[in-house]
């Protein structure tokens, strides 16, 4: 059983990261991330802005720092990443055992490396799934790995759930509001929702979806095959 999740935008900045050099980790995929550094370094500069999302020196200086990965030094993916889901998901706040169900069945989607599993070494990087086709990159790769799964549990938002081709084991997890009888994506609203319901499942080693309807959080339940928030 795997559960998909994705990054955040922002990483942390770790003042002391782990001595060993990201070409020193025997990386899974990296191949995979090769085929895409050296796609950035055919790049031109006036090009960054439109790939990073920000000012022309922002962009520049998160370019080097993706072009250089291979020499830079690591720290475990779920340091890394911060934001709405992870502060909820709280990872410093699991058991040994929550930590370990997160460490086996997590994965973790991204532009530059694929997938991570939650204690995955890497380096500090920015690189979104959606340019440079980058879901049509990972896609063969990822579906190959989750096909061999016998359950997974899709919780990702769209623009990662275009890189990868579901199989009959996967079932996506939906987040959803509902006001006047009408459904919408829980969309931004969703993502401290995604975070407690991680820990949830790692708290509680969730690997049936008929466990699901245990959990309930700031008025999201489960019903049927999704989570609803109704909404007067």
């Amino acid at each position: 059983m795997k559960i998909l999740i994705p990054p955040s935008e922002g990483k942390a900045k770790i003042q002391k990261p782990q001595e060993v050099l990201f070409q020193d980790t025997s990386f899974v995929f990296e191949k995979h991330v090769k085929q895409v550094v050296r796609l950035l370094n055919l790049i031109d500069n006036e090009d960054l802005k439109s790939i990073y999302g920000t000012s022309q020196e922002k962009a520049e200086a998160f370019h080097r720092q993706n072009e250089d990965i291979f020499n830079s030094r690591c720290d475990y993916a779920i340091n890394r990443y911060t934001g709405v889901v992870y502060e909820h998901l709280d990872w410093n706040s699991l058991s040994k055992k929550g930590k370990k169900y997160m460490a086996d069945h997590i994965y973790i989607f991204s532009g530059l490396f694929g997938m991570t599993k939650p204690l995955t070494l890497i380096p500090d990087y920015k690189l979104k799934m959606n340019v440079l086709s980058l879901q049509n990159h990972w896609s063969p790769v990822i579906s190959e790995v989750l096909n061999k799964e016998d359950v997974v549990f899709d919780l990702l938002p769209q623009v990662y759930r275009k890189a990868y081709k579901p199989g009959d084991n996967v079932i996506p997890i939906e987040f959803k509001v509902e006001k006047a009888g009408k459904k919408t994506a829980a969309g931004h609203f969703g993502k401290a929702v995604k975070g407690k319901f991680i820990k949830y499942l790692a708290d509680n080693q969730i690997t049936d979806i008929k466990d699901f309807s245990g959990f309930e959080y700031d008025g999201f339940k489960w019903v049927d095959d999704h989570f609803v928030k109704i909404v007067i």
